[in-house]
């Protein structure tokens, strides 16, 4: 069983989309979704530099592009065949449009306008995040919760991701939970999936409502809490609410192993996903997609795990 995931804000790097754009009637496509939605994808995908892409408002929709782009260089979905579809936070717009739960434009359109509602909210406090590298869970959410931040990603293989203010992140760096090797910084814009980001929610509730969801057309599954979402309106709901809540994507790759994933592949600009994967989900062969020159070996895994 084939698991396509896609992966969240902080995966992208400078001139990341350029090798895609070079694919048949990509460019076009991008250029198509860079009108829809004001922003162009294209200069910030190839000619722009790592400061003007950690904009959240720039780099979430670049990520969602990347993302469709990338699994459509593969094919149709009924033809990838996935057993399961997961995106790690803004990622999670990107499989809604894997599932069929929004379509291409629906999906950019939704990603931009949840873009520039974070970024403005993460403008009201100076926030960020930083990934924990070692350590036990329990201990490092208790110390995390101890100095006021929040472990806004849980994602499983013993990482977690704090959100809080720059002053909390910094006497993080200070006073590191036992057993954790690393604290590393995170090219992200604010502390997502935080109250931090609450004035966020109601922006997005507002864009939402204008959209018409389709229910998932292969099993969606969710950062709220690893669960299988069976209708568009719940997918559309969680997706709202999910920007001030934490991501569990420990539990996604729980609900991937009990339904039987023997491979997993990470859409553009992959690698965090498959990385993760490879410490939680022994067994399961995985490949990050990162450049069109990863295709045949994606057809190959396709052709052994698809349904």
């Amino acid at each position: 069983m084939l698991v396509l995931v896609a992966p969240g804000q902080g995966a992208q790097t400078p001139g990341f989309l350029t090798p895609w754009l070079e694919l048949p009637g990509a460019a076009d496509r991008v250029a198509a979704w860079s009108d829809a939605i004001g922003l162009d994808l294209a200069h910030y995908g190839t000619q722009a530099d790592a400061d003007a892409i950690r904009d959240t408002s720039v780099a979430q929709p670049l990520l969602v592009a990347a993302g469709i782009l990338s699994a459509s260089a593969l094919g149709a979905i009924a033809d990838i065949a996935p057993g399961a579809v997961a995106g790690h936070s803004v990622g999670e717009i990107t499989a809604a449009s894997f599932a069929g739960v929004l379509d291409d434009t629906a999906a950019l359109t939704l990603v931009r306008k949840r873009g520039l509602a974070m970024a403005d909210a993460a403008a009201i406090t100076e926030t960020g995040m930083s990934a924990l590298l070692g350590g036990d869970p329990e201990v490092s959410v208790a110390h995390l919760e101890k100095l006021g931040l929040t472990p806004a990603n849980v994602n499983g293989a013993g990482q977690i991701v704090a959100a809080g203010t720059l002053e909390q992140l910094a006497a993080l760096n200070d006073d590191k939970p036992e057993g954790v090797r690393k604290v590393v910084p995170l090219k992200v814009a604010g502390a997502f999936h935080t109250h931090h980001m609450a004035p966020a929610v109601d922006a997005l509730a507002k864009a939402a409502a204008d959209l018409t969801p389709a229910d998932p057309t292969v099993t969606y599954v969710s950062n709220k809490d690893g669960q299988a979402v069976a209708t568009g309106a719940e997918v559309l709901e969680r997706l709202v609410g999910q920007v001030a809540n934490p991501v569990r994507w420990d539990l996604c790759m729980e609900t991937f192993k009990e339904l039987g994933a023997t491979a997993l592949i990470e859409v553009s600009p992959g690698g965090t996903l498959v990385g993760l994967a490879k410490r939680a989900l022994p067994g399961v062969t995985t490949l990050a997609l990162k450049t069109p020159d990863d295709l045949d070996a994606a057809r190959e895994l396709i052709a052994e795990h698809g349904a």
